[in-house]
């Protein structure tokens, strides 16, 4: 049954589609079916990806940044070379559905793209370990196609074994940035790739605002007034992006979206480490090493004393009305995450679902102009703000 709402969402995405800020498909193919597109044929419904086909188009897709990421356990040559190997997964999906996507590196690209009625394929590269402390390496990436670098991961990057940025999820060593991670922003600003915040201590967060002479990103973040993660954005920083003519594109991750998962995931976390458990996620390279069976009972009867609560569409929709109200419409944008999570808010559960929170923003009194700007129109004019420096 359609709506008003539903009818003014349909219409905006057909005129302009949302433009996702970050997808973890590559990653999710490596891990799963070691890249092979025969196994996984995208153009089909994948009931064990977030993403395929049929759902970007039922979700009003029409760009991507594909994130090439690896993990930052993965140092040196090897960091680079699974980065490479993300990179050729991406140019495979583009050469084998051209049909359906076509490479994209500006923002004038992402709109010819779209006006053909096919979906933009973008890259970012998550980590700048993927780098290994080469600008060479950067350049290389950005000639490859390779759109923004996310500063850090979950672990401090490092040049000659020496931390360059500081990450949220890590031990502070490099002040934020070091002289060599203000060089990485200052290069990155010199060839028109965005630098994205995803994922860096709130410190890291400031220098390289500081630093950075062109728009700067969140990719896939959320919050932190809203919900208190370490993998959000403060207000402070919210309104000093803004500022620069940034944007932030506000994630799906349940952890980064509610205060309750957030909190059980800690408190998980927490009786893991005393169980002496190792954490593995959908992030990690390898499979754990089998737990000890009676350690695993102990977890496994904590779980059930301690159910993990959901996020919902609606958590979400309060944190972009969070992120209008501070940063402002014009510095709002959607970086869902799909497939580089392993649960999803009830009501975002795979790509599909863009309309659904746009509707729910809609209800909410977003205006055509404002979900417009959401859709594409903000990382759209970044894109170009990177470049017109870049052409300084």
């Amino acid at each position: 049954m359609t709506s008003p709402s539903r009818d003014r969402v349909a219409a905006i995405l057909a005129a302009h589609p949302v433009l996702d800020g970050h997808n973890d498909i590559a990653w999710a193919l490596r891990k799963q079916v070691a890249y092979d597109l025969d196994a996984r044929d995208l153009a089909t419904s994948q009931p064990l990806l977030h993403t395929d086909i049929p759902r970007l188009r039922a979700g009003g897709v029409g760009a991507q940044f594909f994130s090439v990421y690896v993990p930052g356990t993965l140092s040196g040559g090897a960091a680079v070379t699974a980065t490479l190997e993300q990179i050729d997964a991406v140019a495979a999906i583009i050469g084998r559905y051209p049909e359906t996507f076509a490479a994209a590196r500006t923002a004038a690209d992402v709109r010819a793209v779209m006006q053909s009625g096919r979906i933009a394929a973008l890259m970012g590269a998550e980590g700048g370990h993927s780098i290994d402390g080469s600008l060479a390496v950067l350049r290389t990436l950005h000639r490859l196609g390779v759109g923004y670098l996310t500063l850090t991961h979950n672990e401090n990057p490092r040049r000659d074994g020496v931390a360059w940025a500081d990450a949220a999820t890590d031990r502070p060593e490099a002040g934020g940035l070091s002289d060599f991670g203000r060089e990485v922003v200052r290069e990155m600003n010199r060839l028109g790739m965005l630098v994205d915040l995803s994922h860096v201590a709130p410190v890291t967060m400031h220098a390289a605002l500081d630093v950075s002479s062109a728009p700067v990103i969140f990719s896939h973040s959320s919050c932190r007034a809203v919900t208190d993660h370490v993998r959000n954005a403060p207000d402070d920083v919210l309104s000093r992006l803004a500022a620069g003519g940034g944007v932030v594109m506000v994630t799906f991750v349940p952890d980064f979206v509610s205060q309750r998962v957030a909190d059980r995931a800690a408190a998980h976390d927490r009786r893991r480490e005393e169980l002496g458990l190792a954490k593995v996620t959908v992030y990690t390279q390898d499979a754990a090493t089998p737990p000890e069976p009676a350690a695993a009972a102990e977890l496994a009867r904590w779980e059930a004393a301690n159910p993990a609560p959901t996020a919902s569409l609606s958590d979400v929709a309060d944190h972009l009305d969070h992120a209008r109200e501070i940063a402002g419409i014009d510095h709002v944008g959607l970086g869902g995450d799909y497939d580089g999570v392993e649960s999803l808010p009830t009501g975002l559960q795979d790509v599909s679902k863009y309309p659904d929170l746009l509707v729910e923003l809609a209800d909410r009194g977003w205006s055509d102009a404002d979900l417009t700007a959401l859709t594409s129109g903000n990382i759209l004019r970044v894109l170009q703000a990177a470049q017109d420096v870049a052409e300084g």
